[in-house]
């Protein structure tokens, strides 16, 4: 099979929550989760649930992003049963409810306002109006600068940049002899990793995946305009190592003051913006996705990483009661109690977006909001397109087939092959991937 794939929280959630799991004593959850910053900062709070809920004791199991995916994967499509929560995106979700391989998330606690999540998040975390997995944070994509760096190169960031604009501020604020450069973008191979940005970069240029009988369309003009333009980018402004680094290696990077700019997923803001772990935490501009000129498509991605059960869990219920406690308005509240209303988890409540409190500290809140409602999942590319999902293509056979993909992209960009070699390659190998699948007669 191809798809191996609180503030306290009040008296009555808690009762809410503890009822959930009160059929099962006893139990060790063991959850599989990302090892971001979010991720990492929930795994600091849950004394508050486990206080809760005695009974239940949490086991993680922190995973680099590729290699999460990997082995969630693996476990649910053999039924494995290693793990009882998993973190899975939207892409993942919709495919493997279909299986049979989710837990319904239907009898959440009374207070859990699952009509307070964000329209665009709710619906592609189900199928069929029925929810299969909570979003944990939302996410769509825009530009992060150094407002510092541009200023002083003379630079004016507009709210809605093209790529022409973007190569002009990169290469004004790129200072190699002090090791800042202009643009850090992702170039760790991976279909959630390098081909997230490049399929949303390749999107904004007028690119697409494959044409309306899932033929693979690498030869086309927009790709190449797409991928040279990315590694002109990275081979001129760019930091050293860049084919080695995925989301976190970048945020690094702009967290000590390196990068002049960054174009990756909202969440990272709150990061940036941090006054303990950001050196340039006071000089930071954000702006939408960039556009190619003349298209009216800014490549605006959709993601949750969210907290879903598998079928072959043997706890459910704790499970769920945890995933109540973890994605609910509770929790954002306790997050904002501890580290602010700028750290709340984003892009997953309206009610978050509606609070003058967050508004007052997270300065790239209206920017987070705009993006996620701009994304069209169901309509990626300006042309015609057989396929849904936004920095993804909603097949089982991507994993595989983007991961392929982002290996040949990640290459170009180490100076093992060009553009060209790096395009004939995936378009061969997508080929015949999609042949084998049967997608092409």
């Amino acid at each position: 099979m191809k798809m191996y794939w609180r503030a306290l929280m009040g008296a009555t959630a808690l009762c809410a929550t503890a009822g959930l799991a009160s059929a099962q004593d006893n139990v060790t959850l063991t959850i599989a989760t990302v090892n971001n910053g979010d991720m990492i900062r929930m795994q600091g709070l849950t004394d508050d649930f486990t206080s809760q809920n005695p009974n239940i004791q949490l086991e993680w199991v922190t995973l680099e992003e590729n290699i999460l995916r990997e082995r969630v994967t693996t476990d649910i499509a053999t039924q494995g049963g290693q793990y009882d929560v998993l973190t899975i995106g939207t892409y993942e979700v919709p495919i493997w409810a279909k299986q049979d391989w989710l837990v319904a998330l239907d009898g959440m606690p009374e207070d859990y306002d699952a009509d307070d999540l964000l329209p665009a998040v709710r619906e592609a975390l189900s199928v069929e109006g029925t929810l299969y997995a909570a979003p944990f944070y939302g996410e769509s994509a825009m530009v992060m600068y150094r407002t510092d760096l541009a200023e002083a190169a003379g630079i004016t960031m507009p709210d809605s940049p093209t790529w022409a604009d973007i190569k002009a501020a990169a290469e004004a604020m790129t200072d190699k002899d002090n090791e800042v450069y202009g643009i850090c973008l992702r170039g760790k191979p991976g279909w959630g990793e390098n081909m997230a940005f490049l399929t949303a970069m390749a999107n904004s240029y007028g690119a697409r995946w494959f044409d309306p009988d899932w033929n693979p369309q690498f030869d086309s003009e927009e790709w190449n305009a797409a991928l040279t333009d990315y590694l002109d980018l990275m081979t001129n402004y760019g930091p050293p190592g860049a084919s080695s680094n995925g989301f976190n290696e970048n945020l690094s990077l702009f967290q000590q003051g390196k990068c002049g700019m960054w174009m990756d997923a909202t969440v990272a803001a709150s990061f940036v913006t941090d006054p303990e772990n950001s050196t340039v935490a006071d000089s930071v501009g954000f702006a939408q996705f960039p556009n190619k000129e003349g298209l009216d498509n800014h490549g605006n991605w959709l993601w949750a990483w969210s907290l879903a059960i598998p079928a072959s869990s043997q706890k459910q219920d704790a499970a769920k009661a945890f995933i109540a406690w973890a994605t609910s308005k509770g929790y954002t509240e306790l997050v904002a109690e501890n580290d602010g209303w700028r750290a709340a988890p984003p892009g997953t409540r309206t009610s978050l977006y509606e609070n003058p409190d967050y508004q007052a500290e997270a300065p790239f809140a209206e920017q987070t909001l705009t993006a996620i409602n701009a994304a069209n999942t169901q309509k990626s590319s300006v042309q015609d397109i057989p396929y849904t999902g936004g920095q993804f293509v909603a097949i089982p056979e991507f994993q595989g087939i983007g991961t392929a993909v982002g290996q040949q992209f990640s290459a170009a960009l180490a100076g093992q092959m060009s553009a060209e070699d790096a395009l004939a390659a995936a378009q061969s190998n997508t080929t015949r991937e999609m042949t084998r699948a049967g997608y092409i007669k």
